[in-house]
């Protein structure tokens, strides 16, 4: 399973750490791994190089790690982009609940 857990500090959403496989077909042909792997990549990617905030990220891409943790003076400015990344999860767990958990911890 994909556990998502989106870090929240006074409110605003400031990163997210991804871990695990979503296990729903073989390595390669799994599309929830594929469709959570491309929104996370989109988002960093949004987040970095076109809103240039800095982050540090951290992966492990053969245990299925992502960690994304925003710089706390820049999280406001990615607030928007951290929360569209959200609600693509939750609808992607809503259509595979036996794959991805979401959830919202505060840091």
């Amino acid at each position: 399973m994909i556990r998502a857990v989106f870090f929240v500090r006074a409110g605003t959403v400031c990163g997210f750490s991804l871990t695990g496989h979503a296990d729903r077909a073989p390595s390669g042909k799994d599309i929830v791994c594929a469709a959570v792997s491309s929104a996370a990549y989109m988002t960093v990617n949004t987040i970095t190089e076109v809103c240039r905030c800095p982050a540090d990220i951290r992966q492990d891409e053969q245990a299925g790690q992502m960690t994304v943790r925003i710089a706390p003076d820049k999280a406001a400015s990615c607030r928007d982009i951290l929360q569209g990344f959200y609600l693509h999860m939750q609808g992607l767990a809503e259509q595979y609940p036996r794959h991805i958990q979401t959830e919202y911890t505060e840091v």
